[in-house]
């Protein structure tokens, strides 16, 4: 039986927190009906999902499979690697206004729009490397928002620690977190390296002693897409 594809959508939507116009690419399920209920999955770094990602083609086989609960995704491209830093970093210029526009902004959109729960454990955010650290700090900032969030290989700074320790209700969050072992020496936004795994490890024991419910793994593998897209299936299965 071949697969059923679904759809996707660009939308354009005009941002007053972050006073830009922005692109979302919103992928459908094959079997979407404004008569069933859809989980949300936003996910920073959204046209790298989709193309690198393959999510969408992960999403049908998933689904078509019944493997998982019905979901529709959400994916937020960036402009350019300034921009990327200026949303995601923790001392990025527009990185609050950019948690402001996910819950204030882009949620109540696509709640109007479609189907969707309209509770914190119907929407989850995804993202890669700094996508998963802006991913992680606005679901602390937002938990009844955001009820799930997935890191791949996340930015693990003093920032971020400093949030998880004043985080008081870790069981209003679900989280799954993946890193590679080869991560010792990756280049970042500002144009520095960087050891990813020994902060993540430590992030790790952060999120055990809070008590969060979380799935965590090492894979053998470095800071690429390779390896974030291998793991996307399961990466959903868990969440979903």
């Amino acid at each position: 039986m071949s697969l059923r594809k679904g759809t996707i959508k660009e939308y354009m939507f005009k941002s007053e927190a972050l006073a830009e116009e922005l692109e979302l690419l919103v992928y459908l399920p094959a079997n979407y009906s404004p008569l069933y209920k859809y989980s949300l999955v936003i996910a920073q770094d959204g046209r790298d999902y989709f193309q690198m990602g393959r999510i969408g083609r992960v999403a049908d086989e998933l689904l078509g499979n019944d493997e998982i609960e019905n979901i529709i995704v959400v994916g937020i491209p960036y402009k350019d690697r300034f921009d990327r830093r200026s949303k995601y970093h923790p001392d990025g210029e527009q990185h609050l206004a950019y948690i402001r526009f996910l819950a204030h902004e882009l949620v109540p959109f696509l709640d109007e729009e479609f189907p969707t729960y309209q509770m914190g454990h119907g929407r989850a955010l995804i993202g890669d490397s700094l996508g998963g650290t802006v991913s992680l700090l606005a679901a602390l900032k937002y938990p009844h928002t955001f009820g799930k969030c997935i890191m791949q290989s996340p930015l693990a700074n003093e920032a971020v620690m400093e949030a998880v320790r004043n985080f008081e209700d870790p069981h209003l969050l679900e989280l799954y977190h993946v890193i590679g072992t080869d991560e010792t020496d990756v280049p970042t936004t500002d144009g520095n390296r960087a050891n990813f795994i020994e902060p993540n490890r430590k992030l790790h024991q952060l999120l055990n002693q809070k008590g969060f419910p979380c799935f965590y793994e090492e894979f053998e593998g470095n800071h690429t897409w390779k390896y974030w897209q291998a793991d996307l299936k399961r990466a959903l299965l868990e969440m979903f």
